[in-house]
């Protein structure tokens, strides 16, 4: 028989209602959000691809140009940063280094990939013309001697050296100066010409100021060499000067 003891201690039981509370938390994982420009690059680079650089603006371009520089990273602010302080997609590739590094975010791979660009563009512009008759390819050659000088901020002089077919054989800068004068030798060029076997010779100049219009000094210069050059049967088919305002001819003025 039991005792009163044993009668009265609670059964054990394994009621379905008791469970293990140690499962009853449920640890919940956040994600974290992708950043915004996750696949920009691809999808930038896709765009180009199928639609050319008419399909994206300049920033954009711009966006396609730092990639090399800057290998991760959201770079629309840098690309309209720098659009906002040199205005266009081709000041900024020609702008000089001391002001590309005014713009918070640029650094020396940045500086290096835009001027490889600045760099390739003027060898292609230059490719248009070497060999072929300049006269007739007169807009090419107005594009490249205003890519190429337009936007220096030291006036320099060039001469295009032809052949007696009137192609181009030669470029050179002659010589280099401050923001308003070069130091021009007319002995000088119309000797590199006989060097070159050049028939005729296009001479280029820029003004930084931005004002192409020819000083009284660039006209009287320009005289001398076309007498240096006369008595050698060389012919001076023009003489351009360039700036961000324009491009002037001295033969479309009447000076030459």
């Amino acid at each position: 028989m039991a005792s009163k003891s044993s009668q009265n201690r609670p059964k054990a039981t394994t009621s379905p209602h008791i469970f293990d509370v140690s499962q009853d938390f449920v640890t919940v994982e956040t994600e974290t959000p992708a950043p915004h420009y996750l696949g920009h690059r691809a999808r930038l680079r896709d765009r180009f691809l199928n639609g050319g650089a008419d399909a994206l603006p300049d920033y954009e371009m711009l966006e396609l140009v730092l990639f090399a520089a800057i290998p991760r990273g959201d770079l629309k602010p840098l690309a309209k940063a720098l659009l906002a302080r040199f205005g266009s997609f081709d000041e900024v590739i020609s702008a000089p280094r001391e002001r590309l590094l005014e713009v918070k975010g640029v650094g020396d791979a940045v500086i290096a990939q835009l001027k490889v660009i600045e760099a390739a563009a003027l060898r292609l512009s230059k490719a248009k013309l070497l060999g072929r008759p300049a006269l007739s390819s007169w807009a090419a050659l107005l594009d490249y001697v205003t890519a190429a000088m337009a936007r220096n901020n030291h006036e320099e002089f060039r001469v295009l050296f032809l052949d007696r077919k009137n192609a181009l054989i030669a470029d050179e800068v002659q010589g280099q100066g401050t923001v308003d004068h070069t130091p021009v030798y007319p002995r000088e060029i119309v000797k590199r010409a006989l060097e070159l076997s050049a028939s005729a010779i296009i001479l280029v100049h820029n003004h930084p100021s931005g004002d192409p219009t020819p000083s009284k000094a660039d006209i009287d210069m320009t005289r001398e060499i076309a007498n240096a050059a006369q008595a050698l049967r060389i012919a001076i088919h023009d003489h351009i000067v360039v700036a961000r305002g324009g491009v002037l001819s001295f033969k479309s003025l009447g000076l030459l």
